[in-house]
């Protein structure tokens, strides 16, 4: 055999075979027994499966290695993921690929809602990967995607978690014409870790998203999320609240960063459930709607619930 093959019989095979070794050994052994989650399987997870696959979308489910995909498809949700599955961004955190994207799919919204409608979904989720390399950041696509999903299942709800457009507001204007109920967009991390976990985001940035499509829709609930484990301060967790809550923020999610391969950035810490608890106490008390604090929270846990009840709260108020 040539040193050439052997080569590349090594990086071709050994490099996977490693990266899966040690995502074993992260489930197996280090990590604390309020992470365990339960494998995938059972009628409705096989439907659902079934709905995405043969529509030919995406799911960050998949994509980002959700830890409640189980129990998510298990309920007969997903969070669908537009523009493709190619990242023009390389965050540290995240399993999404990185690189250059294909062309943008015009008939993806269209198949987004017949998912929504073969589903039964009364709160639909969207998100994407960051399309720095569109004009618009791909913000027609999502509005294409919450205006069909709203003639196709009348009722339903639509929830986006927008990338940050480059900070375009006309790209978020798109996006808020079409009145999603919930405008969510994380923060990610506190401001001093940016450079390392999202070198090409701004946090003020990120902000001002948030700020300004209050501004476009008062009526919308707006969202953040962030991430806990990656080397982060207490007070600069609750510093990170303030600002949110300063931008007029109405929901926060706060979950444990969990490394999806070797190659990420490592964990610093497992926060505990009671620290948890005192993160969605600390929330509560700075006047956030609805807190959802826990080691498996991500942007979409009990997003249908969450909405249901504040959107009724709102109403009520506005009326």
């Amino acid at each position: 055999m040539s040193t050439q093959t052997r080569e590349k019989r090594s990086s071709w095979g050994s490099a996977p075979r490693r990266e899966r070794l040690h995502e074993e050994r992260l489930t197996r052994g280090r990590r604390p027994p309020w992470l365990r989650v339960r494998p995938p399987g059972g009628e409705t997870y096989e439907r659902v499966r079934l709905i995405v696959h043969d529509l030919h979308l995406h799911t960050v489910c998949e994509e980002a290695m959700c830890p409640n995909l189980p129990e998510c498809w298990g309920h007969g949700t997903a969070t669908f993921l537009i523009l493709g599955d190619v990242c023009t961004r390389s965050c540290g955190f995240c399993k999404v690929k990185t690189g250059r994207p294909g062309p943008v799919d015009e008939e993806e919204p269209l198949r987004v809602a017949e998912a929504v409608k073969a589903m039964g979904l009364r709160h639909a989720v969207i998100t994407s990967v960051t399309r720095d390399d569109l004009p618009d950041g791909g913000a027609h696509i999502f509005a294409r995607t919450i205006a069909e999903i709203k003639r196709i299942q009348p009722g339903c709800t639509v929830e986006v978690l927008i990338p940050d457009f480059k900070g375009d507001p006309e790209a978020l204007r798109m996006v808020m014409d079409e009145h999603p109920e919930v405008l969510n967009h994380n923060v990610e991390t506190v401001p001093r870790l940016y450079r390392t976990v999202r070198p090409q985001a701004k946090y003020e940035r990120s902000l001002q998203v948030l700020e300004i499509a209050r501004e476009m829709d008062p009526r919308a609930l707006t969202k953040s999320g962030i991430m806990v484990g990656l080397g982060e301060e207490w007070d600069e967790i609750l510093e990170v609240m303030d600002d949110l809550r300063e931008h007029d923020v109405d929901i926060l999610t706060i979950g444990q960063y969990l490394q999806p391969s070797r190659y990420h950035l490592p964990i610093s810490r497992y926060y505990t459930p009671e620290e948890f608890q005192k993160l969605h106490d600390e929330g509560m008390k700075r006047g956030f709607l609805w807190v959802e604090s826990g080691p498996l929270v991500r942007s979409s846990f009990h997003a249908g619930e969450q909405v249901r009840k504040l959107l009724a709260e709102r109403e009520a108020s506005l009326s």
